[in-house]
């Protein structure tokens, strides 16, 4: 079994006065203490990505670091009970290269904490047979979640969760790319 594994976190929302980057990077300082996983970090805002799906812009170099990766976290934000459109051009841009990969959720928003919008995602997901971790990571009302230096104010059952849902990951991503090493998947 490798050592380490790529890791590409997505972050999701293209919003002007998004707080999205300010997840992300949370997400980011503290990921290293629970992974070995190399990490790609996507920002949608910097990418070109049409929404005809007919290529052009960054959509072949999106989908090259796609089929890179190994696995994926996707930092969404929950916009009227659902995820952003722009999310849904990323993912519906590649399409072999997400498959048999696992991927996990940190969601953001009022008191349900992106939990309607990650639903949603985990269908979509299933569609293209990537297994989504059980665990997620939900920041309710994250506009007076985090402190001046970036950092939750009741960091303890978030983390617990960011814990739990890389501990999945990791295990999913190493056996996954195994398994595709051995045997691609074709289904």
């Amino acid at each position: 079994m490798r050592d380490s594994y790529s890791l590409a976190v997505i972050t999701g929302s293209v919003r002007a006065d998004r707080i999205g980057p300010r997840v992300t990077r949370w997400f980011l300082r503290h990921l290293d203490r629970h992974t070995d996983a190399v990490v790609d970090h996507l920002d949608l805002a910097e990418l070109d990505l049409p929404g005809d799906l007919a290529g052009g812009g960054d959509a072949e170099r999106f989908t090259k670091r796609v089929d890179q990766a190994d696995g994926f976290v996707v930092v969404t934000p929950e916009y009227n009970h659902g995820y952003p459109g722009p999310l849904k051009t990323a993912i519906d841009t590649p399409y072999e290269q997400w498959r048999a990969k696992p991927l996990g959720f940190v969601s953001y928003g009022g008191a349900s904490g992106g939990l309607r919008a990650v639903e949603q995602l985990r269908t979509v997901f299933a569609e293209l047979h990537v297994p989504t971790m059980r665990t997620n990571v939900l920041i309710p009302n994250v506009h007076d979640a985090f402190d001046d230096d970036g950092e939750l104010r009741d960091p303890g059952p978030v983390e617990a969760a960011l814990a739990e849902m890389v501990r999945q990951l990791n295990w999913w991503a190493h056996t996954l790319a195994a398994a595709r090493a051995d045997r691609p998947y074709d289904c």
